[in-house]
């Protein structure tokens, strides 16, 4: 009898296309792959550190699958498990911690599935001298996410990132475009490119992003490439102007702003300017109205006063963006800002939260209304209870239509007739 493994993945794209890559490297002959929300003979927990709250739903997660199958034997892997893995073995029942790079090699740690008296730990020591384990998503027939850096330089004052990932590295572009070929001769229509500063790729092979997405162009039989996140000060012109340029590169960029305000910038201990952001957005609309662009933004850091909360606002309120990511701020062990003075209570960091959330739905709204009416392509998904597949936009807008069995896997151009109730988009084909 095959041997039952499921995943549960918590946090970024980035850990889901590594889950992925972890999942195949199990013995089809020896495995089979469950859901997470089935009995498994064993559970792989693929964790996230990048905040308290990360942490807290880690613990979770953890618990509630241990409570669910008490018998299955339990390995909690990656940022968590790097980070704390002290606190993971606390937990009772967690049988192998797996820091970042070990978690790779997990079937070699699996000698047997006995549950221990105590977890076995394995947690890279030295992370700054990892090496770098090219992973991609396969679960997903129309859309896979392509790591194509990890790591990362910048150091900023609250990211525990640099800690759990080590430095920014990257493979050779020729070894992407060997595995985005791969990925396109499964049936997937669109690569989205993921990694921790996907901006930083070239530091290890002295190459551009710019000439890496231009080879993924030349890709036969791939439709789409999308960015997940780029730093503003890595956003260059030529990156733009390509963009704009190939039909192949959808028009959606997402840049971390964290802060409108410069002076907590500086104390973030980022890299650029609000000015620098701001005419990143006025580049990318002069080119391309009809891009949707989106930011992260931080609530309640260190020391932000009301002035400089009001700046942020009514910075972000002024631009043409799309959409936020809004977190508030938590203190992480190791890191400067969990020492800098002026701490924000909770509840100043809910209410500024709330704000710049309302914020964010008007700013979709907008952007709703700017394209209802317009002809966009979009790349068919799923079919619902209700009868309807849904799919997004080249510009990420959440489009449903009444499902037809042509629909599922391909891209058409699509009229978007109207906005429904959730903030999506009612289409009809267009012919």
């Amino acid at each position: 009898m095959k041997k039952r493994v499921a995943f549960q993945t918590l946090g970024c794209k980035l850990n889901f296309a590594e889950s992925s890559t972890i999942a195949r490297s199990f013995s089809a002959d020896e495995y089979e792959r469950v859901s997470s929300d089935s009995e498994a003979d064993v559970f792989i927990i693929n964790t996230c550190s990048v905040t308290d709250t990360a942490d807290r739903k880690c613990r979770q997660a953890i618990r509630k699958i241990i409570n669910r199958n008490p018998e299955a034997f339990i390995a909690v892997v990656g940022c968590y498990a790097q980070m704390n893995p002290g606190a993971v073995a606390e937990i009772e029942g967690v049988d192998l911690i797996l820091g970042t790079n070990e978690k790779f090699d997990i079937s070699s740690y699996i000698n047997n599935l006995e549950k221990k008296q105590t977890a076995e730990i394995h947690s890279c020591d030295n992370i700054l001298s990892s090496g770098y384990h090219p992973s991609w998503s396969a679960n997903d027939r129309t859309r896979s996410f392509l790591k194509v850096q990890d790591g990362c330089d910048f150091h900023c004052s609250y990211c525990t990132v640099p800690l759990a990932r080590g430095a920014s590295r990257n493979p050779p572009i020729e070894e992407i475009i060997t595995e985005a070929g791969q990925i396109v001769a499964s049936g997937v229509k669109e690569i989205v490119l993921t990694g921790v500063n996907v901006g930083d790729f070239g530091k290890s092979t002295g190459e551009t992003l710019e000439e890496m997405m231009k080879a993924l162009c030349g890709i036969q039989g791939l439709q789409r490439v999308r960015l997940s996140s780029i730093e503003p000060n890595l956003l260059t012109n030529d990156i733009i102007n390509l963009i704009a340029s190939e039909e192949i590169l959808m028009p959606h960029v997402h840049m971390p702003l964290q802060s409108g305000c410069d002076r907590i910038l500086g104390l973030m201990r980022r890299r650029y300017t609000r000015d620098v952001f701001l005419d990143r957005v006025m580049k990318i609309k002069e080119l391309m109205p009809h891009a949707a662009i989106g930011a992260d933004v931080i609530t309640g850091f260190p020391g932000e006063t009301e002035d400089d909360f009001n700046d942020t606002y009514s910075f972000l309120a002024s631009l043409p963006i799309t959409y936020l990511h809004v977190f508030a701020f938590s203190p992480r062990p190791g890191t400067p800002a969990a020492s800098l003075p002026g701490n924000i209570t909770s509840t100043v960091k809910e209410q500024r939260s709330k704000q710049l959330i309302r914020l964010s739905e008007s700013h979709k709204m907008l952007f709703l209304q700017q394209n209802a009416g317009q002809i966009r392509s979009v790349l068919f998904e799923k079919k619902n209870a209700q009868g309807m597949i849904s799919g997004f936009t080249d510009n990420y807008l959440k489009t449903f239509m009444p499902y037809n069995k042509t629909l599922p896997g391909n891209v058409y151009n699509v009229k978007l007739t109207g906005i429904r109730e959730d903030g999506t988009m009612n289409g009809e084909l267009t012919f």
